[in-house]
């Protein structure tokens, strides 16, 4: 399938790694690197509409999946008006456990999924049942992923400080200060460009757990999302402003964000810090799988999530998306695709991550 975009010169090997990802697709895919307000790398190709045979183009928007949190981060982090070592409640009256900020940045507030019957929709109704639901261990011994209830929380942490609701913070904190192509609560005017998601057979999430209980509680974390075509290609959940999962975005205007964000330009140099730094490391209690978190960033891991380089920041997305920084090489980066792989069968940000270093 044809590849289009632009490579700067020394970055053909980049180029080649993308036209094999892209070669190898039942969808299609965008890979971008921005590095100090330079765009090094803008890639585009395959399908962004199997079904009817679209091409993916330079405006084509994805679903970034829990990129969304990486997105949500860097608002949390610009406005700097939650404390991280508050409780919860300091905030948000009639929340009853004793979990604080950083627990559910750091994804240790033991809430990883809502326990009565919900709409994973709707984002107040979500929240209202985690303010008096029990943690499933004391906030802060274990880290466990919280797939969905991180947006919940998140979002309803930032309207009761801030009064915006969560798509209205990423509008009003980063994509129009920044020209950023990145919507959450996309509009209907723009579903045209929207990419339609496509599940390899053999998709599946959690690949590290085998244990079946844990399985259970897994899927009961996601709710039934990942299970239906329908649903997460649905405008419903486009316009749900989902703070863990539902933001649209191009790949270039991630790898921006990024690349503001390690230039000191989104969130202050303090406040990146806090929000870049260990506050939860270690295996998953629910998912067997390795991983370090900041302040609602994913932080480099023993499985290499963030490539070769040492230092790096930034979140991935449900079947491969893969957006960050790398701070000592001073750029942002983002790939986005439509078509959804299993965690251990799929290399594709890994092999653009290493053609990116080796170019370096």
């Amino acid at each position: 399938m044809r590849v289009s975009g632009t490579a700067r010169p020394g970055f053909d090997g980049v180029r080649d790694a993308f036209a094999d990802v892209v070669a190898d697709s039942r969808g299609g895919a965008a890979f971008s690197v921005v590095r100090h307000g330079e765009v090094l790398v803008d890639l585009w190709g395959g399908l962004a509409d199997p079904e009817r045979r679209l091409p993916w183009r330079e405006d084509t928007l994805c679903v970034l999946f829990s990129g969304t949190k990486g997105v949500m981060a860097a608002v949390v982090a610009a406005l700097g008006v939650l404390d991280p070592g508050s409780e919860v409640r300091r905030y948000w009256p009639g929340f009853t456990a004793g979990v604080r900020v950083h627990h559910v940045l750091a994804h240790t507030a033991g809430l990883p999924y809502v326990e009565a019957d919900h709409d994973l929709l709707d984002n107040r109704a979500c929240a209202d049942l985690l303010a008096t639901q029990a943690p499933l261990w004391t906030p802060g011994t274990r880290v466990a992923y919280h797939a969905l209830t991180y947006g919940y929380l998140v979002a309803e942490l930032l309207r009761r400080t801030t009064g915006r609701s969560a798509g209205q913070a990423v509008a009003e904190v980063l994509a129009r200060p920044h020209a950023l192509d990145l919507h959450l609560g996309t509009p209907a005017h723009l579903d045209e460009r929207v990419a339609r998601l496509v599940r390899a057979p053999d998709y599946r999430i959690s690949t590290f757990l085998d244990d079946p209980e844990r399985r259970r509680i897994v899927e009961r974390m996601y709710a039934g999302l990942l299970d239906s075509d329908d649903l997460i290609n649905s405008a419903r959940y486009r316009r749900a402003e989902l703070a863990a999962g539902g933001a649209t975005g191009t790949a270039r205007a991630m790898a921006t964000l990024y690349d503001l964000l390690a230039a000191g330009r989104v969130a202050s140099r303090d406040a990146l810090a806090l929000a870049t730094r260990t506050w939860s490391v270690g295996t998953d209690a629910i998912n067997d799988r390795p991983v370090h978190f900041g302040l609602g960033f994913e932080l480099p891991d023993p499985i290499g999530t963030y490539g070769p380089a040492t230092t790096a920041f930034g979140h991935s997305g449900a079947g491969g998306g893969r957006h960050g920084a790398w701070p000592e090489a001073g750029l942002g980066f983002s790939f986005l695709t439509n078509e959804l792989r299993a965690e251990n069968a799929d290399g594709r940000a890994d092999r653009l991550l290493a053609a990116l270093h080796d170019a370096l």
